[in-house]
């Protein structure tokens, strides 16, 4: 995947578990929590959902890793699934 594709991934995941940020701009180097004010609830689904959609296992020590949408776009990259 491109850093494109996988951008469009995490937003479409991210959107899935909270839907009223659909269609917001993302920072991509700002949190999740801090842009959209999303709550643990929130991230431990899109971690979730994230996992599903990508079959890449995220163990808790990585959260924070996701917690930005360039974070989470390496850490899918250092993972195998980007190009």
């Amino acid at each position: 995947m491109t850093d494109d594709e996988l951008a469009e991934l995490i937003k479409s995941t991210l959107t899935g578990v909270a839907p009223d940020i659909e269609g917001e701009e993302f920072d991509p180097d700002e949190t999740f929590r801090e842009q959209f004010e999303i709550d643990s609830m929130d991230f431990l689904n899109f971690v979730i959902a994230l996992h599903k959609a990508t079959g890449v296992e995220i163990p808790e020590a990585d959260y924070p890793q996701l917690q930005t949408l360039s974070g989470a776009i390496a850490y899918m990259k250092s993972h195998g699934k980007g190009d």
